[in-house]
């Protein structure tokens, strides 16, 4: 079975479905490589106005990296080789030429709302809760996300949503800034979609040229490598003890 399925949704609109429904769909090393053929397949494209990215199920867009896939990772160097592989994929998508949506279709916990922040706009559904939850797991975002959330929120909005590592609502979120659109839990696919529509004009061309004026400000302000830098110090992090019995805590606590 995939780990992530690619459509077009209708005519121009892209959706990749992150497909581990029974992990609440966790980021692993597969799912990385299947993300990076898809955005490489789409990046040739001319003829789209939009991607999407969104979860399978109704409980989960993505509860982030697989912490029991990754808890064997010990060293500064074995994260690191983990996070940049994630941390170049949520680059491109940040840098991608067309807009791009995120349809947080439940929960998004730590990577996950990294995955939505690299996105263009966020819509959630009424009722789910999101957070940059890895400072209780001693260590920072670890795919770039805090500094392509500095670039997307006001100076404190932003580290509001990182130093607590605390859970938020939709509308919470929405207050500081991190969500565009909420919809409702009944009818949330297609007033998503809906939202989509009513935010985008019928011309690739036209999509592409405004989106290339803050691309090309992200490229002289160097974005990757902050975001790289970022990376490299959350790899430190991991290494250190207090993150492996963090980790070792939580997982007992599945048990």
């Amino acid at each position: 079975m995939n780990k992530l399925v690619m459509n077009e949704h209708e005519k121009g609109i892209i959706e990749l479905k992150l497909n581990r429904p029974l992990k609440y769909n966790a980021v692993d090393l597969d799912m990385m490589d299947e993300l990076k053929a898809s955005l490489n397949s789409l990046y040739k494209r001319n003829d789209i106005k939009a991607m999407v990215i969104t979860g399978e199920g109704e409980k989960a867009f993505c509860s982030g990296g697989d912490v029991e896939a990754f808890h064997q990772l010990k060293t500064k160097d074995e994260a690191y080789h983990m996070l940049s592989k994630m941390g170049e994929l949520l680059y491109q998508i940040m840098t991608f030429p067309i807009p791009t949506f995120a349809i947080m279709n439940g929960i998004a916990l730590g990577g996950g709302c990294e995955i939505a922040t690299a996105c263009d706009f966020r819509i959630a559904k009424q009722g789910i809760s999101l957070g940059f939850i890895q400072g209780s797991l001693a260590i920072t975002t670890g795919w770039g996300g805090s500094t392509m959330l500095h670039e997307k929120l006001a100076y404190d909005k932003a580290m509001t949503m990182l130093l607590s590592a605390k859970r938020m609502s939709a509308e919470e979120a929405y207050s500081l800034g991190f969500i565009q659109k909420i919809v409702s839990a009944t009818n949330a696919r297609i007033e998503a979609y809906q939202f989509i529509h009513e935010s985008l004009v019928d011309h690739p061309n036209v999509l592409r040229a405004y989106k290339s004026v803050k691309v090309n400000q992200w490229i002289n302000t160097q974005l990757h490598a902050r975001m790289m830098s970022e990376i490299n110090r959350c790899a430190e992090l991991w290494e250190m003890e207090d993150h492996h019995s963090a980790v070792s805590l939580f997982l007992n606590r599945k048990k």
